[in-house]
């Protein structure tokens, strides 16, 4: 009697790690927001920045970046985003003749990369510990940029404080507000990659 042979599939699924799109993306809007910070609408006398717009998709594509392919590939696009950052206003500065103001670049890089992490470590415990409920990503969303106001304003405080200053605050977090509920709505339909990171 001869024993059949059952010849197993060797075939692996191919796994396309495309998250190096995502840190060049990412970068790109970093030094975006870092070159349309000096132009400026306004609302009710308030002057505010375009930048705005632009701070809560950077935690957005920070949480897909996490969601796609994991904590440690989301912390290197932090680091490299940063890094991006300071290169671009070095070499805007030098290009422009002007002194690098390392007050005013510290505190974008530190109310950037804190506020980074501190979004990122929430929302990686929402993904492992909950069902990701709305309500928690939306207040992360919303939680990220007024941490980075935060480090933003205590570092540059002296420059900072004027008499619209709380007035542009509120309005600028409630622009923002709007803005994270459809980056939530987005967030929600995207498919977790990596389960364990």
């Amino acid at each position: 009697m001869k024993k059949k042979t059952v010849k197993k599939s060797s075939k692996k699924e191919e796994y396309y790690n495309d998250s190096w799109m995502y840190i060049i993306l990412l970068s790109t809007i970093v030094i975006l927001g870092e070159a349309l910070k000096t132009y400026t609408f306004g609302i009710g006398g308030i002057n505010l920045t375009y930048t705005i717009f632009l701070l809560p998709i950077m935690f957005f594509i920070t949480n897909y970046i996490t969601k796609k392919s994991g904590y440690r590939t989301a912390i290197a696009s932090i680091c490299l985003s940063a890094v991006a950052m300071a290169v671009f206003v070095s070499i805007i500065s030098f290009a422009l003749g002007k002194t690098v103001s390392l007050i005013s670049l510290g505190g974008e890089l530190a109310g950037y990369v804190c506020a980074q992490f501190i979004s990122l470590n929430i929302y990686i415990f929402l993904l492992n510990n909950t069902k990701s409920p709305a309500p928690l990503v939306f207040l992360n969303y919303l939680f990220a940029p007024i941490v980075f106001y935060m480090f933003y304003t205590f570092i540059n405080i002296t420059v900072l404080v004027t008499d619209t200053y709380w007035i542009g605050y509120f309005i600028t977090l409630g622009i923002q507000a709007i803005e994270c509920i459809g980056l939530t709505i987005l967030d929600k339909k995207i498919k977790r990659g990596l389960e364990e990171e």
